[in-house]
């Protein structure tokens, strides 16, 4: 079951208060723990809540701190935004979400309101967090002011920017639409919508719109002169008291507002009157204009009621006034029961609560995005402390690398290196090498290294290893650190940032081995695009796979793929799709694939297939129609090594994309290759997934 729903809008006033608590509502009936988080706020905690968030809260009583229910301020965000630092703003957004994700049952996730500065880049942020999250969307879009044609528009142009991010899509909601147009819209749009989105069309309810006298006393800035107990009523319309009495009282209707300047005490008697009146409607409020207030006479007056509706004076003209009325938005709130109330009544009788509650429940989040795999991925290695070992430790970006891991209490490390040596680079760098999980030590005068020739020499003895050999081996810290992970005294290594790929591999292959059935060494590189993590192999072990080979990395690759929550949709590539080509090349992709059916029925597996028609939706249904594969694959198989190594650096260098990996797969026990190049975030995050790899044997 997905545990989160995002609800997102694109324009403000949408009525999304209306969606967020019949959502909550309708949840509360199904889990018991619900939660309810904003990303983004509007209104600086320092001066009080956002007040969606307390109507939410409040109402339903939910016992969540408000400090936990957001991660920034407008402001907070748009810094981040204009520092080019929305990956951090996304970072700590999916931290913040987890926290809920991992003590709720539920949680409703709240785009932000497209109020105030900064809206330029409010839409692309919301789409951001809701694809970085995983989770499926309710888009909310309103009717007000538009016509017809231009709301159905709106929606399907909203529709297309999520979906064309493969953000899912589960319920739209047209929001505010005038009563005469529903019908239309309702066919107009179900016709439009992919079947399997549900869509709501929710007329326009004034009874929602309208304003409360506490409203228009903070849109106004009004002081109040009487009634604070009648400020929760509800202002159902308004007219301008600059008649005389008799005129005046014809003009009264139910819950209206009455704007006059604060000399008429005539006016202010009569509409009091009124609302004492049986035969009168009920009068909201007054608001006494011009900056005057009533004469010490109606003053003493209306003292002495036992009861008096509220009375606001404020400094601006009528004219003034009666424009800013009109132009205040009401909000739910939750000293406004009725309102609420009302709001999830509309809510069920026009959403489809029953099909929304299925569809909600068989939600899985088909793709998972590089933030949301570095998050899942620090998280899953922290779950079970293990031990690696860096053999590279003469190399700063090692030391950085090391220091960091440490820092976040990720991993406990061996290095490998003079002891003084490896102390006087770090206090070079200014690093401080935490000592309670580090051990630093120089395989030649280890006391483990005697033990170690011995045993290098007894696995090696029969293809001509002597005594000699072993010594001058072990003294290598490729076989030095490949020995710690054999015997158990390291749970994985990681090299390759000095040393070539083969220096690195070398010693696994020759004692570490590979896995039962496996006669392959591959590798694959998990590829952080920019909306998706992919899965390439192989970009670095094997120059010219044959078939068999081709199908034992494509099957291994897929296994990788799985163990680190990416779903496996498998893709061989070549020059040619489906049937169109011919060639040794083709031939020998196309019965990789057919291997690769026969062995693995379960895997989903399309070859061979061009990388466009593999990844681009639009051209893999062209292409592929009939495909599982075409247009979404998540795991690409190259040919070659040739091909491979250079897309993978193509992709990379065009787009941004971090690559992780050499990740070496099919051994029995963790050693991962790094590139010469790596970044230190290149080995933070291999060691990472060398970690994981090791929980997982």
């Amino acid at each position: 079951m997905t545990k989160a729903v995002f609800i997102a809008v694109a324009e403000p006033n949408s009525g999304k208060s209306l969606v967020a608590l019949g959502l909550v509502n309708m949840l509360l009936g199904q889990a018991r723990r619900v939660g309810y988080f904003k990303p983004i706020i509007d209104y600086d905690p320092a001066q009080g809540p956002d007040p969606h968030i307390d109507t939410i809260t409040r109402h339903f009583k939910l016992p969540l701190p408000y400090a936990d229910t957001y991660a920034y301020t407008r402001p907070e965000a748009l810094r981040l935004i204009e520092a080019d630092a929305q990956g951090e703003l996304i970072d700590a957004v999916i931290r913040k979400f987890k926290h809920w994700e991992d003590h709720y049952d539920f949680t409703v996730v709240e785009g932000s309101d497209f109020l105030g500065p900064g809206t330029a880049f409010e839409f692309d942020a919301n789409l951001s967090i809701a694809k970085n999250l995983g989770v499926p969307v309710v888009l909310v879009v309103s009717g007000e002011g538009k016509s017809t044609a231009q709301l159905v528009s709106s929606v399907l142009t909203l529709l297309r920017s999520f979906e064309g991010r493969e953000v899912p899509v589960l319920l739209v909601v047209a929001n505010r639409v005038v009563p005469a147009q529903a019908e239309d819209v309702q066919a107009l749009l179900r016709a439009q919508l992919p079947p399997d989105v549900l869509l709501a069309v929710i007329p326009d309810d004034p009874d929602l719109l309208h304003p409360t006298m506490r409203e228009i006393q903070a849109g106004l800035g009004g002081k109040l002169l009487f009634g604070e107990a009648g400020l929760g009523g509800q202002v159902d319309n308004y007219i301008i008291g600059a008649m005389q009495v008799p005129q005046f009282l014809n003009y009264l209707k139910d819950n209206v507002l009455i704007v006059t300047p604060g000399d008429r005490g005539d006016i202010i008697v009569a509409a009091l009157q009124a609302n004492m009146s049986a035969s009168y409607p009920r009068v909201a409020g007054l608001v006494l204009t011009a900056g005057s207030e009533p004469d010490p006479p109606i003053m003493r007056l209306l003292e002495g009621l036992p009861s008096v509706v509220p009375i606001l004076a404020v400094p601006m003209g009528t004219f003034e006034t009666t424009t800013r009325v009109a132009n205040i938005k009401s909000r739910i709130t939750p000293d406004n029961p009725k309102k609420i109330q009302r709001a999830i009544h509309t809510f069920e009788r026009y959403v489809d609560v029953r099909v929304l509650e299925e569809k909600l429940v068989s939600f899985q989040s088909e793709g998972i995005t590089p933030h949301m795999f570095q998050y899942r991925l620090l998280q899953w290695a922290k779950r079970a402390r293990r031990h690696i070992v860096l053999p590279e430790g003469n190399d700063d970006r090692i030391l950085r690398a090391a220091a960091q891991l440490l820092h976040q209490d990720v991993v406990d490390l061996t290095i490998l290196g003079d002891p003084a040596e490896v102390a006087a680079s770090a206090k070079r760098l200014g690093l401080h090498l935490p000592a309670g999980h580090l051990r630093i030590i120089d395989p030649v005068n280890s006391e483990q290294y005697a033990d170690y020739v011995e045993t290098f020499y007894e696995l090696r003895k029969d293809k001509g290893v002597n005594q000699a050999m072993a010594r001058d081996l072990l003294r290598d810290v490729s076989y030095f650190g490949s020995m710690m992970v054999y015997q158990g005294h390291a749970d994985g290594m990681v090299s390759g940032a000095v040393h070539t790929t083969q220096h690195t591999i070398r010693p696994a292959l020759q004692f570490i081995k590979t896995k039962p059935g496996v006669s392959v060494v591959s590798s694959v590189f998990f590829m952080c695009l920019p909306d998706r993590v992919a899965v390439f192999g192989d970009c670095a072990v094997n120059p010219n796979p044959t078939a068999e080979q081709l199908a034992e990395i494509a099957i291994s690759s897929a296994e990788s793929s799985r163990a680190f929550g990416i779903e496996p949709r498998v893709a061989m590539l070549s020059y040619s799709s489906g049937t169109s080509g011919a060639g040794a090349d083709v031939e020998k992709v196309r019965q990789a694939t057919e291997l690769v059916r026969q062995k693995r029925p379960d895997l989903k597996v399309e070859g061979p297939i061009q990388y466009d028609a593999a990844v681009d939706p639009l051209v893999g249904r062209l292409k592929l129609p009939d495909s599982e594969v075409a247009g979404q694959a998540s795991v690409l198989i190259f040919p070659d090594l040739n091909t491979g190594n250079n897309t993978y650096k193509a992709v990379q260098r065009e787009t941004g994309a971090l690559a992780i990996g050499p990740v070496l797969q099919g051994l029995n026990k963790p050693v991962n290759d790094l590139s010469r190049g790596c970044t230190v975030d290149d080995i933070f995050n291999t060691v990472v997934i060398t970690a994981i790899q090791s929980q997982q044997q």
